[in-house]
């Protein structure tokens, strides 16, 4: 049987790059991990991450846990069939009800081949002290992906003074008492503590699919090379409700584009060494009124 384990949390918490670090620990091991990714836009950047020679399927423009759920199926029977592998880690997008995607992924065509091993939520340690500024329906699926995690990451724990991370801590393990917890930042933590993990009794789960959530997706493409300090002017204006940008951006100056990254006002560039396409996908509600750089 593949080991399988569902990663969630919202977006831009750090999912991918636990995904990353585990593909590599995996490897390491002498294992072959595969990889099914959501994304709720119709692009999917950070597929870029996952690497050559680890087999990958996706579901764009879709969740996992609604409407795509016979895709869903269809691309994890696909993965069974074309290829071997030891370990399946499915990254959710972070629109997605955990244990909704469970339903949609565990089919009778395939569940005998699946070993569950448990959700691994990655919780934005900063976001979840800000939750009362998020809208109520995004606040309430913050918290269902903790309430049902088998495993909690409480990421960019250096963002937080000591007290923080403390109050951090305790009103997570109100919500979520079962599951360890482990603060991190970067969302490092060792492969050992991740097949230490086991699957929880799951609890009532409460519905917020995406349709009833405003969450929205938007792709921008540039024609020329972008001026950074113009275009880091346009993202300090933002509001609250984009909460997600990533793509690739041309900088003046650079042949090569940069790897963007965005979430709740900080910034990641990450140069690249490869033509790629200068555009960015947005993530949020009520984007349509958003002025665009």
């Amino acid at each position: 049987m593949v080991d399988v384990y569902l990663f969630s949390g919202f977006l831009g918490s750090g999912k991918t790059t636990l995904l990353k670090k585990m593909i590599m620990e995996f490897k390491e091991k002498g294992l072959k991990p595969a990889v099914f990714m959501n994304e709720l836009g119709s692009m999917n950047f950070d597929s870029e991450e996952v690497g050559d020679g680890v087999p990958l399927k996706e579901i764009l423009d879709g969740c996992i846990c609604c409407s795509g759920s016979e895709k869903s199926e269809a691309q994890i029977q696909s993965l069974l069939a074309e290829s071997e592998f030891d370990v399946l880690l499915i990254e959710t997008t972070g629109a997605a009800h955990p244990v909704e995607a469970l339903d949609a992924i565990f089919s009778p065509l395939f569940a005998e081949r699946l070993n569950f091993r448990g959700i691994v939520t990655v919780a934005d340690s900063k976001r979840f002290l800000e939750r009362q500024q998020l809208s109520p329906q995004i606040r309430s699926l913050f918290i269902e992906q903790i309430r049902h995690a088998d495993l909690l990451l409480t990421n960019k724990t250096d963002l937080l003074s000591e007290s923080e991370q403390s109050q951090a801590i305790f009103e997570i393990q109100q919500i979520n008492p079962t599951a360890r917890i482990v603060q991190t930042v970067h969302a490092k933590v060792p492969l050992k503590l991740l097949e230490s993990v086991n699957p929880s009794q799951r609890g009532a789960v409460e519905q917020a699919p995406v349709s009833k959530l405003n969450l929205q997706t938007k792709i921008v493409s540039f024609d020329e090379p972008v001026e950074r300090e113009a275009f880091e002017e346009w993202l300090r204006k933002l509001p609250d409700t984009v909460y997600r940008i990533k793509g690739y951006l041309t900088l003046s100056g650079h042949s090569y584009p940069h790897s963007f990254q965005y979430a709740y006002g900080m910034v990641q560039w990450l140069p690249e060494y490869m033509k790629l396409r200068n555009q960015i996908v947005l993530i949020g509600e009520n984007l349509e009124e958003l002025k665009m750089p």
